[in-house]
């Protein structure tokens, strides 16, 4: 269901645009109609952009996240004031400080002198010094308060900016471009929306209109925030029923071991009894495996049998004609051994004779020359 319906954003007066010749043309497909000179905003597209919009708030919302509402009118600062304040988010309402968000931790640094001014007066330390000092004191202070003191608790940059009137919030649109962080508008028909994330197409002049739609955005965010409380109380109470069971559940475990610690110590002979037993079946049946084996072995040892004296026969056939064959060769090998046995005596007598002959020949010439 929609937030708001076309009759409210009717009587609103939500549907005024500028003069003709101040619009801006991009933003002709937002534009219904004209008369008298002045553009009509087509509040069906309103209704559908500030659905689309509140949806996007409120899931940021319940991440936690904060959303930064700038509008700096005279006649919007009570409104946005009143609305956002009721939320807790931050809003600026004074002048736009430069660099906001570009330079975030110089803003920052501001914030904590206030914060600093404020110990001054909790200490006492505040009393302690001259009129004049506590006169510049306390304006600096009302000073910070009044341009920094709706974002005292942005402690990091938001991870939205809701503007209202574009062409005023310029700058804090720029810087939120240049850090990538998403841009909300209600944007009127002299505005560009193309720098807008989320467009709204209204008048944004009005205080009737933008309250309607402020208001619509604001519940958006405030539903988002009560789930995230809901979520957070039902993680609180697991985690608490998880604190109370721990011990319980402990204490149950260390019954258990004491118990199974004393049940080992009272029967080690009862294990070692009921082990045997299971042990003894594992052996029968592992001696009764073999047995079938080697009843199963036994027809294949006899045939093996019956073919081993086949197989000896016709493996002792070659045999046998080796062993004929072998006297036969060894004759043969003697009779050449034979002849070489009878034959050396008779070398060794014709090697002994021209000796003997020599022998003989010697005295013989001895004779002869005497």
């Amino acid at each position: 269901m929609s937030r708001t319906n076309f009759e409210q954003l009717l009587e609103a007066g939500c549907h005024f645009g500028h003069l003709r010749r101040k619009w801006n043309p991009a933003m002709a497909p937002y534009i219904f109609m004209e008369r008298n000179g002045i553009h009509i905003i087509d509040l069906h597209k309103t209704v559908a952009a500030i659905d689309q919009a509140a949806e996007v708030l409120k899931r940021m919302a319940r991440d936690g996240k904060k959303i930064l509402f700038v509008g700096t009118k005279k006649q919007i600062k009570e409104i946005v004031a009143e609305r956002v304040s009721a939320i807790g988010m931050p809003y600026v309402i004074e002048r736009w400080p430069g660099g906001m968000l570009t330079n975030f931790p110089t803003i920052r640094k501001a914030v904590k002198k206030m914060t600093t001014i404020d110990k001054l007066t909790s200490d006492g330390t505040y009393s302690n010094l001259s009129k004049r000092e506590i006169l510049q004191i306390t304006r600096q202070r009302a000073k910070l308060e009044k341009n920094l003191g709706s974002i005292a608790d942005l402690s990091r940059l938001p991870a939205a900016l809701f503007v209202i009137d574009v062409l005023k919030e310029n700058i804090a649109v720029r810087e939120a471009n240049r850090l990538g962080i998403p841009v909300f508008a209600i944007v009127d028909t002299n505005s560009d929306p193309a720098p807008i994330d989320y467009v709204i197409p209204a008048n944004d002049d009005a205080t009737k209109s933008v309250d309607i739609i402020l208001t619509a955005c604001c519940n958006a965010i405030a539903e988002g925030l009560e789930e995230r409380k809901a979520e957070k109380g039902e993680e609180a109470a697991v985690s608490d029923e998880e604190k109370t069971e721990r011990p319980r559940r402990e204490r149950i475990r260390r019954v258990a071991r004491s118990k199974r610690d004393k049940s080992f110590e009272d029967a080690p002979e009862d294990e070692d009894t009921s082990a045997k037993a299971e042990k003894a079946p594992a052996k029968a049946k592992s001696e009764k495996a073999p047995a079938k084996t080697k009843v199963e072995e036994a027809p294949a040892k006899e045939k093996k049998v019956e073919d081993t004296p086949a197989k000896e026969k016709a493996e002792d056939a070659p045999t046998k004609e080796k062993v004929e064959d072998a006297p036969a060769k060894a004759k043969a090998e003697e009779a050449p051994a034979k002849e070489k046995a009878e034959d050396a005596p008779a070398k060794a007598k014709a090697e002994k004779a021209p000796a003997k002959a020599k022998a003989e020949e010697a005295p013989a010439k001895e004779k002869a020359e005497d």
